[in-house]
């Protein structure tokens, strides 16, 4: 291939979509290409949750999940894999024991991999590694906006002492001045918290919060009307637990919540980003032993595809 030459999937009516090589949306790897303009990598990592574990396995199964996904994209009118080149990165491997090591592993393989201008599209992996990829980006672009798709809000201080959590990288990032404060958004919240303080303390580290309910209530349209609002003026980053879905969408995950959101409505409000500058996401908590005739897997490539479907049509 030449440098401008775009590489996408192979063809699907010539070779059929369950002998391909596993990469996401069968996607050339890294080193099939010149350069990338998306990165789409794995990062199986589980130490940090608090609940049901797995979600180490959730790249390799969200990458069996995009076996099915197709070159364009009616809803946004893109191609997303022929107008940018999309490449698998594979996994990193980070370290199952340590979760500062851990960290610091994540943090060093996304800034290698945005050096030469690439965005990352992450697999995850618990919601831990949120906080490595935000100060990655925040070290070249200042306080972020971050777009937090979750029945939780993420932002706890610590679980038995420990403060590097899946359920305390937003109140890290906040306190390290890592996320926009005037522009943070939580989406699809729902279900007990340990106590009223919750909320007010999430309040005080930057982020306004748009429920479950609300999507009943008020309807995707409005729903996409206020995030945009809130997300307008600069650099966005969007991280997606995929149990912001409610069970009956995805039960594949650790930490399940009666009451989400459906895929229909998870899909149509990511696509309210275009015109916006996203520059950066992450799809976590898919853990396949929970999950049922690859539902999960299915919903979040669904959702990476959005993703890389918004990043096409801003170019």
């Amino acid at each position: 291939m030449t440098d401008n030459e775009i590489l996408g999937p192979p063809d699907a009516s010539r070779h059929p979509r369950y002998t391909e090589p596993a990469t996401f949306a069968r996607l050339p790897r890294i080193d099939q290409v010149a350069s990338a303009d998306v990165s789409v990598v794995g990062i199986p990592f589980d130490s940090g949750v608090s609940y049901r574990p797995g979600a180490r396995f959730g790249p390799s199964h969200v990458r069996a999940g995009s076996k099915l996904l197709r070159p364009y994209n009616p809803a946004l009118n893109v191609a997303p894999f022929s107008t940018q080149q999309v490449a698998d990165c594979g996994d990193i491997a980070v370290n199952p024991f340590d979760i500062e090591d851990a960290i610091t592993t994540i943090d060093s393989s996304i800034t290698d991999l945005r050096k030469d201008g690439s965005t990352v599209l992450t697999i995850g992996g618990d919601h831990t590694i949120a906080l490595p990829i935000l100060r990655s980006m925040a070290r070249d672009l200042g306080p972020i906006a971050v777009l937090h798709f979750d029945a939780h809000l993420d932002t706890w201080d610590t679980y038995f002492g420990a403060p590097f959590t899946h359920g305390t990288p937003f109140r890290r990032a906040s306190e390290e001045g890592l996320i926009d404060m005037e522009r943070s958004l939580h989406m699809g919240i729902r279900g007990p918290l340990y106590s009223k303080q919750d909320l007010e303390d999430d309040g005080v580290l930057g982020f306004q919060v748009i429920r479950s309910d609300d999507y009943e209530f008020d309807g995707v349209k409005s729903i996409v009307e206020r995030m945009r609002k809130r997300l307008d003026g600069g650099p966005v980053y969007v991280s997606v637990d995929i149990d912001v879905l409610d069970p009956a969408h995805a039960p594949g995950t650790g930490t399940p919540e009666a009451g989400g959101i459906t895929s229909r409505e998870l899909l149509n409000t990511l696509r309210g980003l275009v015109g916006l500058n996203v520059v950066g996401a992450d799809i976590v908590e898919v853990a396949p032993a929970y999950d049922h005739a690859e539902i999960t897997g299915i919903a979040a490539a669904h959702v990476g595809y959005e993703l890389l479907s918004v990043l096409a049509a801003n170019r």
